[in-house]
């Protein structure tokens, strides 16, 4: 067989691995119905549809022409298998359970049953949200598929033409986890490791996000969860001082830390090229730190870049304080070198910040002149490990930040079942558009997503209490 040059794939299966023909890709379950789409496969004249019970063997249900199909008057809270066949073959039986999303609005772009085994060779959560506006103009959603100790490489990306109204399956990038979608000179990229703790990567479309180039690697890793390897999340890609900018760590939690870095290339240069990118050495943390909790602390991970009013870069970064005193409320911002790129972070201070214990995303609005950050807002001590309570945030300094408005208020809920967390956002006119990896609906635990779910506010200027 022919070797494969690219990063992508539709779908992408291991040897003795069956996707499945046709491939089912993508799968959304509403209160009591539940949509799936699949590849088409050449030749075929139609499609058979098939539903039935979890545990049960399904029936057939319909014919179709189309590489859709809505299953509608189902029992809401219920456990479903469905497949497709057709002349060549048929399809993996895929999982999904009828209900609402526990009251949250949104679009659902993808789910993922905690029992479907899909993806085994990946893991089976829904991961690492990243949302962009491709240069041709559609929206571009990207996720991976994770699960503890399982070999977390794989990510799917969907398509939007409608501005976020319906979602499609474009195709998946493999190895890729914790990747970051972003567009630079009217180019598409993707930036990612290849597994947990694995080789940074790199890789471009030319296509609006069809196919991917072969990723060129910026730094190996360990590729083990048990060493210490490139550690990062979809963070925010800045152009600033004519440099590209992004976030990663160095470290594993088997270790029990992580150093902070920042990895950059010159915004002229050719991003494909492994050595034009520069490393920053990796700055462990410090407990002697002004401004840092009493206590022990894992240290910082996943960074989000900012161009503070002082004009310099900062790393501003999520905050261990779970084990300290206090035990919540603060991250810290480290100094970028802008004029050397291999210099290390220069530890600069701590920020008040009530929503340390998950990732969080900082932009700046130019034309309110503020910054915004979506947060797991904190409220107290003992809820200081919820992921319940999203809320967008302002500041005029990045440094005093207010509560501008709860996005998604979910603390009536059991905080150990449900969450909406990693939220990858941007402005989008008037708008913030954001993407949640979204645990609801009997997911496997708040941490272990089976949703990944776009959402809209509409004319977030006008809620600030800042204007």
């Amino acid at each position: 067989m022919q070797a494969h040059s690219l990063w992508s794939y539709r779908p992408y299966s291991p040897f003795l691995f069956d996707a499945g023909t046709p491939y089912i890709c993508r799968v959304v379950p509403y209160l009591s119905s539940v949509h799936i789409e699949w590849l088409s496969e050449a030749g075929a004249r139609g499609y058979d549809v098939f539903i039935g019970k979890k545990g049960e063997e399904p029936a057939l249900c319909a014919h179709t022409d189309a590489c859709e199909y809505d299953f509608t008057d189902l029992e809401p809270d219920t456990d479903y298998c469905v497949k497709v066949k057709c002349a060549r073959g048929e399809s993996r039986t895929r999982l999904a359970r009828t209900g609402e999303r526990d009251g949250t609005d949104g679009v659902t772009v993808n789910y993922l049953h905690p029992e479907d085994d899909c993806y085994a060779f990946s893991g089976r959560y829904l991961c690492s949200p990243s949302l962009v506006r491709a240069p041709e103009g559609h929206l571009l959603a990207s996720m991976d598929v994770f699960e503890a100790n399982a070999p977390q490489n794989l990510s799917l990306i969907f398509r939007s033409d409608d501005e976020g109204k319906s979602w499609h399956y474009v195709c998946e990038l493999y190895p890729c986890f914790w990747g970051k979608l972003f567009v630079h000179r009217g180019r598409l990229y993707m930036t990612a490791v290849s597994t947990e703790y694995g080789d940074l990567l790199i890789g471009a479309s030319d296509d609006g996000g069809y196919t991917f180039t072969e990723p060129t690697v910026i730094c190996r890793g360990a590729c083990h969860s048990k060493e210490n390897g490139i550690h990062k999340n979809p963070q925010p890609v800045v152009e600033y001082a004519n440099r590209v900018w992004n976030t990663c760590e160095w470290g594993c939690w088997a270790k029990g830390t992580h150093a902070a870095m920042v990895f950059s290339c010159g915004a002229d240069e050719d991003l494909l090229n492994a050595s034009n990118w520069h490393l920053t050495p990796p700055l462990p943390y410090d407990p002697a730190w002004p401004g840092t909790a009493q206590g022990h602390s894992c240290g910082t991970i996943e960074g989000t870049l900012s161009v503070l009013p002082d004009g310099q870069l900062y790393n501003i970064m999520r905050y261990d304080m779970s084990k300290c005193v206090p035990g919540y409320g603060r991250v810290l911002a480290y100094k970028v070198n802008m004029d050397d790129p291999d210099a290390p972070l220069e530890y600069a201070r701590a920020i008040s910040l009530p929503g340390n214990h998950s990732k969080f995303e900082i932009r700046f609005d130019p034309e309110s002149g503020l910054y915004f950050s979506i947060i797991n807002r904190i409220r107290s001590s003992e809820t200081r490990f919820d992921r319940n309570l999203v809320s967008l945030m302002a500041s005029r300094d990045c440094e005093s930040w207010y509560l501008v408005c709860d996005l998604i208020d979910r603390t009536d809920a059991d905080p150990k079942f449900m969450g909406f967390q990693y939220t990858d956002f941007m402005f989008d006119g008037n708008d913030i558009i954001y993407l949640t990896r979204t645990a609801a609906n009997a997911a496997h635990n708040y941490h272990d997503a089976n949703y990944s779910v776009f959402h809209r506010l509409r004319e977030f200027r006008s809620l600030s209490p800042l204007e």
